[in-house]
């Protein structure tokens, strides 16, 4: 009879190394979002439009006692405007409620990490800022649009904001080396300004936990792990590798295991939580709270002096 524990401990590993993505179509083409970030699906709903929004922004509507925004994603995604019908996606990330309006939802997909192709690797139509990656299902192509990205672009106020340090009072110049690990290049040069204005000026980015995990492994044959790197921020839902198995491989290390680690994501659910604390994380924070970010920062890296 098989044990259970490691049963159980390999079905969680293969977990980690995957994403649920919910497929959706927009003029017939497929797209995804991970389902994390999906409350739940329903139909076209009347929406009562808002004056002077942005263009992407069909309105708001109250399905129950909540209000939601209506985005309209063919317009954020330039590929021409939604029809009256269809349905909508409710989400919550960056502790925001939005509906995203889509033509059809087809289904439920288990996709490797290691599967979703970066944009820069596809040739692609849409804007690679916009786009976290590509992924071959059956035998069609589908994208997985940056939400967070659009979301910044359709309101500014929703991304990181440098003017938030000035709550923090006079910053000094320090010489802790941290790793910040984010796919999205918007959300990558907001974090970094942000960290620069809050003193932190030794800065090296990857753009998911493959790149990450290779620099650590460079600088650990170098000898030098610890001069580089000092605290790590990374995001979860990244292409290639996500940011639970790149926290798994550094606890599984000797020299990484003690760097202090900050999950910096969109969605924080109950199921994240847990596994974040089951890794031994040091903390997990819902963006855009970067003045949390950073005063996390600073008590982590003066306990690990």
């Amino acid at each position: 009879m098989a044990d259970t524990k490691v049963l159980e401990t390999t079905v969680e590993q293969n977990q980690m190394n995957q994403i649920e993505v919910l497929e959706f179509r927009l003029d017939g083409k497929a797209f995804g979002i991970n389902i994390g970030k999906v409350r739940e699906i329903i139909e076209y709903h009347p929406i009562t439009p808002m004056p002077k929004t942005h263009p992407g922004i069909e309105g708001v509507f109250m399905p129950r006692d909540t209000m939601i925004t209506a985005v309209d994603l063919k317009i954020c995604l330039g590929i021409g405007e939604s029809e009256k019908k269809g349905k909508y996606i409710l989400t919550n990330f960056n502790n925001l409620n939005i509906a995203f309006h889509v033509d059809e939802v087809v289904g439920i997909h288990r996709i490797a990490w290691k599967d979703i192709m970066i944009p820069e690797a596809t040739s692609s139509s849409y804007d690679n800022g916009n786009i976290t990656g590509v992924v071959k299902v059956a035998n069609r192509l589908m994208v997985i649009p940056d939400f967070e990205t659009l979301m910044a672009d359709i309101n500014p106020e929703i991304g990181i904001k440098i003017n938030d340090m000035d709550k923090l009072g006079d910053r000094e110049y320090n010489e802790i080396s941290v790793l910040v690990v984010e796919d999205s290049s918007l959300m990558n040069k907001l974090l970094l300004d942000a960290l620069k204005q809050a003193g932190y000026h030794r800065l090296i980015h990857a753009e998911n936990g493959q790149q990450a995990w290779n620099f650590m492994k460079t600088f650990m044959r170098e000898g030098t792990l610890r001069d580089n790197i000092r605290c790590v921020i990374t995001d979860i839902e990244m292409p290639i590798m996500d940011g639970f198995n790149l926290i798994k491989k550094m606890k599984a290390e000797k020299e990484t295991s003690t760097i202090p680690i900050i999950i910096y994501t969109s969605m924080v659910n109950d199921d994240m939580l847990k596994k974040g604390k089951k890794l031994g994380v040091d903390a997990q924070l819902v963006k855009p709270e970067v003045v949390e970010l950073v005063r996390v920062m600073d008590r982590l890296v003066m306990e690990n002096r």
